[in-house]
């Protein structure tokens, strides 16, 4: 590896980065110059363009903090023509973004652009026309030293890169930042799929799929983005928490546009005020209630007990009841949307008027068959025969008449299960109702019966193992014409209806074709860290490959008895804040308070998940809960039996202990006065 002492060399690159620098602040420039004045038909079109122009100024925002490039090409010939006879090679530098002089020569390439490709996947083996591979390695914004593979020198024997490492262990402090400069072949290899399919990546603790999939978004935006500016995307995560933690990997690309959400967002129809125990939200989370609510919304469609008569004029028309009972029939055979059949009935009525009139010997149009359509005893037929229905209420009634529920879950919930889901004290109205998250996903399968969710053109989910049939139903309908990307680790999974394999999920998610792919080296977690967590894998998930580290540093690993309670936490917690990087202590929710007050009487400032970490406060206290998703250079693990006694049964909790467990990313201290889980000893 190059360091400043080897000055020549350096001296160039650190002349590239900043001439690169001043050439992306003269692309700044030149977007902030621009004059619309003349260009813009009307105040709309000037609206558009100034909002654009507004996006593409903060897409070219130089990060000080961020390295313009982390790497460097040289071909051996220039691409496309690798097989011409003698021809010359190229070099490009690559980097989070794009960045060209003033007469448009590349002098950053996007990490996203196939001749970028090579730096995440060539290798000795197979050099794919690499001669040479250059790394940088960077202290705050400054380019300070530099490492060389010779893919093509067969003296030079293959090594595990130094700044690779160094980067992948850098301490962090503050929300999680993109890997862009250490994505590793079979990462990239997801990254870059394409748009039309969607993909499942189960991977363990540390294996980067969170970034994998962040990343798979800012590709599939480079690659086809004139589509997805259409239809959009969605980055969909477990909690406020931990979308608060991502939010700052795709502003960090140059990627602005992504909406970010999680699943209690998108179905937030009503006013989540109410909770159900586990077995009532495992019933109601259950695909089956899709078929119950199915059966309870169409039973409002009735047959007509008459024919109508439409009035037009002197003449009098009249529909039979046997061709309305074929109209209604004919439209509850079609897959439609219970409010789309309601709207296209009267206009099948209209029709069959029409039909009439022109074997009469007149000549109507469609403002004809518009008007008929609109008729008042046409109206009042489909009224009586295709009601409309508030999806909210249909689910209260569902949920508050034991006769109504019994007569449409019939055959597919037993009768315990249709009395665990029946209110206990039923509400008089919509708004007084104190929904459960549950409930609202029930609201959002029957809003989407009767009209049809809008879909995107690609949603990444995130922590997807925690979902229920139901939750991923609603989620699979925001992306019916587009693909996906789910991530998530079945071992981490801590809800009572986790999933359980990704088949079954995938087929609730409406993407049954998706390929699984399974991410099992670690980057984040030390080796001592992960070898000690995957003692629970043979209980909470034994069919899973457990995590091999690929981390040359073991790590900090310590397991320490507390005797002096909370005190013996709190210096764990000061002996971990002399080192540099962010901290985290972890404990059971119901020991919070008790931890919140030491640390408050011993002077240690702290911040809950989700509050910023700054380089004067960088402990945050983290209850079991919320652990899920984030990452800290250092972890202090308070009471393991503690976390697993803090949920309803012994699986769920071995596998709240092993998300705990796998948080840190270069040291782990486990305190504890009560026995440690025999699981883990």
């Amino acid at each position: 590896m190059s360091t400043p002492g080897h000055d020549d060399p350096l001296s160039k690159e650190r002349s590239h980065l900043a001439a690169s620098r001043s050439a992306l602040r003269a692309m700044r420039e030149d977007v902030e110059s621009l004059d619309i004045t003349d260009v813009t038909a009307n105040w709309v079109n000037a609206a558009v363009l100034e909002a654009q122009i507004e996006q593409r100024i903060k897409a070219l925002a130089d990060l000080s903090e961020t390295p313009l490039f982390f790497g460097r090409l040289d071909y051996l010939h220039a691409p496309g023509a690798e097989q011409a006879e003698g021809g010359e090679g190229e070099r490009f530098y690559v980097g989070r973004r794009h960045v060209h002089d003033a007469d448009g020569d590349p002098m950053v390439i996007d990490w996203r652009a196939p001749v970028s490709q090579p730096f995440y996947r060539a290798s000795k083996k197979d050099p794919q026309d690499v001669s040479l591979r250059r790394r940088f390695g960077y202290t705050g914004g400054d380019l300070t030293a530099y490492e060389d593979e010779h893919l093509l020198d067969p003296a030079e024997a293959a090594t595990t890169s130094r700044l690779l490492q160094q980067e992948i262990e850098r301490p962090r402090v503050g929300p999680m930042r993109d890997i862009v400069a250490t994505i590793q072949p079979e990462q990239d290899e997801i990254v870059r799929a394409g748009l039309a399919g969607s993909v499942c990546v189960q991977g363990g603790p540390g294996t980067g799929k969170t970034a994998v999939g962040l990343h798979r978004v800012a590709y599939l935006l480079y690659a086809h983005r004139e589509r997805l500016a259409r239809t959009g995307t969605l980055v969909i995560g477990p909690n406020r928490s931990f979308l608060h933690y991502i939010e700052q990997v795709l502003p960090a690309l140059g990627e602005l546009t992504v909406r970010q959400a999680t699943v209690d967002d998108l179905v937030a129809h009503v006013e989540v005020r109410g909770t159900d125990e586990a077995t009532t939200a495992v019933i109601k989370g259950d695909a089956r209630m899709a078929e119950v609510l199915r059966r309870a919304l169409y039973s409002h469609v009735t047959p007509p007990a008459e024919g109508v008569v439409v009035v037009r004029g002197s003449r009098r028309w009249r529909v039979p009841v046997y061709e309305l009972e074929e109209i209604v029939r004919e439209l509850l055979a079609r897959d439609i949307r219970y409010g789309a059949a309601r709207e296209a009935l009267p206009q099948r009525i209209a029709h069959a008027v029409l039909v009439q009139m022109e074997r009469a010997g007149e000549a109507p149009d469609d403002r004809v068959q518009n008007a008929v359509a609109r008729n008042a005893a046409v109206k009042a037929l489909v009224k009586s025969v295709w009601p409309q229905v508030d999806p909210a209420k249909l689910v209260l009634r569902l949920l508050t008449d034991a006769d109504f529920l019994a007569e449409h879950a019939e055959g597919v919930l037993t009768g315990d299960e249709q009395k665990a889901v029946l209110w206990v004290k039923p509400a008089r109205s919509v708004k007084s109702a104190r929904w459960s998250p549950a409930d609202a996903v029930l609201i959002d399968e029957a809003t989407d019966l009767i009209e049809r969710t809008h879909s995107l053109g690609h949603v990444v989910l995130d922590e997807a193992q925690d979902l229920s049939p139901m939750q991923y139903r609603a989620v699979g309908r925001r992306c019916t014409t587009g693909s996906a990307t789910v991530l998530g680790d079945l071992a981490q999974g801590t809800t009572p209806w986790a999933t359980r394999s990704w088949e079954e999920a995938l087929g609730h998610l409406g993407k049954g074709e998706a390929v699984v792919e399974e991410l099992t080296a670690g980057f984040r977690v030390p080796t001592d860290v992960i070898a000690y967590a995957s003692r629970l894998l043979p209980h909470i998930a034994p069919g899973l490959t457990p995590v091999a580290s690929i981390r040359e540093n073991p790590g900090f690993f310590d397991i320490r008895t507390a005797d002096a309670g909370p005190a013996d936490v709190v210096a764990a917690c000061r002996e971990l804040l002399e080192r540099e990087g962010s901290v985290g202590l972890i404990a059971a929710d119901a020991r919070v308070p008790e931890l919140a007050a030491a640390l408050a009487a011993a002077g240690i400032g702290h911040v809950g998940p989700g509050e910023e970490t700054t380089h004067a406060t960088r402990l945050t206290l983290v209850p079991a809960s919320l652990a899920k998703g984030l990452e800290y250079d250092y972890v202090v693990l308070d009471e393991p039996q503690a976390v697993v006694d803090g949920e309803p049964d012994e699986r769920t909790g071995l596998r709240r202990l092993y998300v705990a467990l796998t948080r840190a990313v270069s040291g782990l201290v486990v305190t504890h006065a009560a026995g440690l889980p025999r699981q883990l000893t």
